[in-house]
C-alpha cells in the first residue's frame, strides 16, 4: 500500500483579545486547511499537475509552503542562519521536477518548518521588525502575510484536488 496524507489534527485559536494568540491561532487553522485538502492523496496524485499547461501540483505546493514558513518565520524573524529550501525566495525550484516518491519527506519536513517557525517566532517579539525589500514589517505583519499567502495557495489546492479526484469542500 502506498503512502497517503493523514487526516489532520484539529486547529483552533481565539477569536478575541490580543492579536498575537489571534494571527497564530488562524495560521494554525490555515495551516490545518491544506494539510485537509492534500488528506488521503497519495504521492502519485500530489505529484499531479492536472491543470495543463500550468505546472502546479499539490506537492510543489507543499514544497513551496515549507520554502515560504522556512524564509519568513525562521531566516527573516528569526535571524537563523540556514540553507533555504528549494533555491531559496523567488527561485521556482519548489514547484520544478516533482515526484511522487518525494512526497512522504516533502509533507513531513512541511510539517517540522511549522513545528520549527513556531518555535524560532515564540522568542520574537511581536513588533520586532525584518527588512523586506527596503520595506520595514513586523512580526505581526509576517503572520499576515503568510495567512494570505496560505489562503491565496488553498484556492489553488481546492482546485487541483476537484481535478484530481473530484473531492470538493475540504
Amino acid at each position: 500500500m502506498s503512502w497517503t496524507v493523514p487526516n489532520p489534527p484539529d486547529a483552533d485559536g481565539p477569536t478575541v483579545g490580543e492579536d498575537r494568540p489571534i494571527l497564530e491561532g488562524y495560521l494554525h487553522w490555515q495551516r490545518r486547511s491544506f494539510f485537509n485538502i492534500c488528506a488521503g492523496l497519495t504521492g502519485e496524485q500530489l505529484a499531479q499537475r492536472p491543470l495543463v499547461p500550468s505546472e502546479l501540483s499539490l506537492l510543489g505546493l507543499i514544497r513551496h509552503l515549507a520554502k515560504v514558513e522556512r524564509v519568513w518565520l525562521r531566516q527573516r524573524a528569526a535571524g537563523e542562519q540556514i540553507e533555504p529550501l528549494y533555491g531559496g525566495p523567488g527561485a521556482p525550484e519548489d514547484f520544478a521536477e516533482v515526484h511522487a516518491d518525494d512526497a512522504q519527506r516533502a509533507f513531513a519536513q512541511l510539517q517540522e518548518e511549522w513545528r520549527l517557525g513556531d518555535a524560532a517566532a515564540a522568542s520574537v517579539d511581536f513588533d520586532s521588525t525584518v527588512d523586506f525589500r527596503g520595506d520595514v514589517w513586523s512580526l505581526r505583519m509576517v503572520y499576515v502575510h503568510l495567512i494570505g499567502e496560505y489562503a491565496r495557495h488553498n484556492g489553488h489546492a481546492d482546485l487541483l484536488r476537484e481535478h484530481i479526484d473530484g473531492v470538493t469542500g475540504r
